[in-house]
């Protein structure tokens, strides 16, 4: 049975519109080509949507549409990675990470081929389209293929950081990115190292970790919660797979308490491997996973969602505040 959160003061606004964040991955791919790099992109009919009709207008011999045929597309690029080029393949989430889930197994990451997968719209950041096009369980099944990196940038310089840090970067990656809509926490100027956490501010309490678009809402609430004498940190993990173990078991020796906090899933997603490193190493930290329970999401506006999962900034403070007392 569908199900809705109520309909009052919803207000649809154009998908395609206002999402200057994707502006980066266009920019990034284009300063790519432009600095020589054999970079190739293509999309599944919604160039608009990902923002690649900015790249394909710069360089249309170098764009591909492959039309509503996503599975296709992730073997085509596969087939294009071995010729010498870097394809860089876009589509929402919940098609690419879950109905192309065997292409990327099998054609991309068991044969090695360097393609660029970005899984755009990714959580429930297309909530009033459905269930359908929700991808809480995008992070749970690519970090479970073999040397497939997993990549959740909290905003779009953070993204075309990672992309300008890929032309080193042989093995194929799996970026998952937002709607373009995410307030900004980088610099444009940003490093990104693959496999490495961003400390934004530690503490002895509680220490929250956390990926993607939850980043910016859980530093408000810490600078609130630490604004009236608490001691809470926050930790960016960028790269879900390779994860930075060290970060991980550097705050879980600092802090009392650890929450992971993620648009997805809490099973198999983000907690689940923040949970497998303490688990590996014998630490008895008490790790609370904030996420979407093991439920399908329900259907509304984006910022009703994330209120109604307290995955916004009032709604990650609350839940830090039940946890420490």
């Amino acid at each position: 049975m569908t199900k809705f959160l109520s309909r009052e003061s919803w207000q649809y606004r154009d998908l395609n519109a206002n999402t200057p964040g994707l502006n980066f991955l266009s920019d990034a791919l284009i300063e790519l080509v432009e600095a020589g790099h054999p970079v190739v992109a293509g999309s599944a009919d919604l160039q608009h949507s990902n923002g690649l009709a900015r790249f394909a207008a710069h360089f249309p011999d170098r764009y591909i549409q492959f039309g509503i045929s996503e599975q296709n597309m992730v073997t085509a690029a596969a087939g294009l990675a071995t010729t010498g080029l870097v394809p860089f393949v876009a589509t929402f989430a919940s098609f690419l990470g879950l109905l192309c889930c065997e292409q990327i197994r099998m054609d991309v990451a068991y044969c090695a081929q360097p393609v660029r997968l970005i899984g755009h719209h990714t959580g429930i950041s297309l909530g009033f389209y459905g269930t359908s096009h929700h991808a809480t369980e995008d992070i749970a099944s690519m970090r479970s293929i073999a040397d497939l990196t997993v990549v959740s940038p909290a905003d779009g310089p953070q993204l075309a950081a990672a992309i300008a840090a890929s032309v080193d970067h042989d093995k194929p990656i799996y970026f998952r990115i937002g709607r373009g809509r995410e307030p900004i926490v980088y610099a444009e100027d940003t490093a990104f190292v693959f496999g490495k956490a961003i400390a934004h501010c530690s503490g002895e309490e509680l220490a929250i970790i956390a990926c993607g678009l939850p980043l910016h809402p859980a530093i408000e609430a810490a600078n609130k919660l630490n604004g009236e004498g608490r001691s809470i940190g926050v930790i960016d993990m960028p790269t879900v797979k390779p994860i930075d173990r060290d970060a991980i078991l550097e705050a879980a020796g600092r802090a009392r308490l650890l929450m992971t906090v993620e648009e997805h899933n809490v099973i198999g997603g983000l907690g689940a491997a923040v949970a497998e490193v303490l688990c590996d190493n014998g630490m008895g930290v008490k790790l609370v996973r904030h996420g979407i329970r093991d439920e399908f999401s329900l259907i509304a506006p984006p910022t009703h969602l994330y209120a109604h999962y307290k995955l916004d900034a009032a709604g990650i403070e609350n839940t830090v505040r039940g946890i420490i007392g």
